[in-house]
């Protein structure tokens, strides 16, 4: 299904979203490492702002379960379509990825596989067995597609106990629809309540702004988080990928940002990260804490 775009002008980037260039000793050795070896990041093919300071962190993030995505969401630069064959081997190329680039905190990601009857799960959790193989000391987050909320399949990331789990609902209740057309504001609320009662110590989840959304809905997603007990909320800007991706209806100020992260700690989140640059893995390290 196509989504139909509203007929409006663009709207056009300030200048507090513009990008540094990554540098730094770290940065370079990864950057050499991913280009010699041919390692697959999310951090580099996403062009992520934050890939220079991650890096230099030691932090950086995969994707699992190939690139075409079983939904067609209506924010989202991942391509939709029949996705290919599963890759078993793909465990281990991920952990020795991570060795390779001496990575001290992974968080793993996958496109949807609704096409699947354990959604991936099963490939999820043979990932995380084979990174602590091979890298008994890196710390993990695992961001996680709602799996349509089936809990035998939300079980076995329970099983592999990750540091951190990670489900973001991306959006605001009223907005969700349209955002990500398959998934449900509530559905997604369940996988983290089930996630946090089933004995995971850290969840997180993550919303973009600027598609529509106002104030109040902002605070009331992030009050219904803290109503299943998550943890960590991270909270930046929505930038649209292509022209056939729902248009930006509105550039979010710093000022706006810090009002949400102060109202985030007042709610009792463990972390805030708010910001017109923050991403779901930003500052991703130190989530653990």
């Amino acid at each position: 299904m196509e989504t139909v775009l509203e007929n409006t002008l663009p709207v056009a980037k300030p200048k507090w979203l513009k990008v540094k260039l990554p540098i730094g000793k770290k940065y370079t050795e990864l950057r050499t490492l991913v280009d010699k070896y041919s390692l697959n990041t999310i951090c580099a093919s996403g062009s992520c702002p934050n890939m220079g300071e991650c890096w230099g962190e030691g932090t950086a993030t995969f994707m699992i379960l190939g690139n075409t995505c079983t939904r067609s969401c209506g924010f989202c630069g991942v391509k939709t379509g029949r996705p290919e064959t599963v890759d078993w081997d793909e465990p281990e190329k991920v952990g020795r990825s991570i060795k390779i680039m001496n990575i001290k905190h992974a968080v793993i990601t996958s496109v949807d596989r609704d096409d699947l009857k354990d959604g991936g799960s099963i490939i999820w959790i043979e990932t995380v067995k084979a990174i602590r193989r091979m890298n008994p000391t890196t710390t993990l987050e695992t961001l996680i597609p709602d799996f349509q909320g089936i809990e035998r399949n939300i079980d076995r990331i329970i099983e592999a106990n990750p540091e951190v789990v990670s489900h973001n609902m991306e959006t605001v209740r009223r907005l969700t629809r349209e955002v990500r057309i398959q998934a449900k504001y509530d559905r997604s609320l369940e996988v983290l309540r089930y996630l946090k009662e089933k004995g995971i110590n850290r969840t997180k989840s993550g919303i973009m702004l600027g598609l529509g959304e106002k104030e109040e809905e902002v605070f009331q997603t992030m009050r219904d988080l803290r109503d299943v007990n998550v943890d960590v909320v991270t909270i930046g800007q929505y930038l649209q990928p292509s022209k056939k991706h729902l248009p930006v209806k509105e550039f979010i100020t710093p000022d706006q940002f810090a009002i949400y992260e102060k109202y985030g700690l007042e709610l009792g989140f463990r972390h805030v990260e708010s910001g017109p640059l923050v991403r779901s893995s930003y500052k991703a390290a130190k989530h653990i804490l």
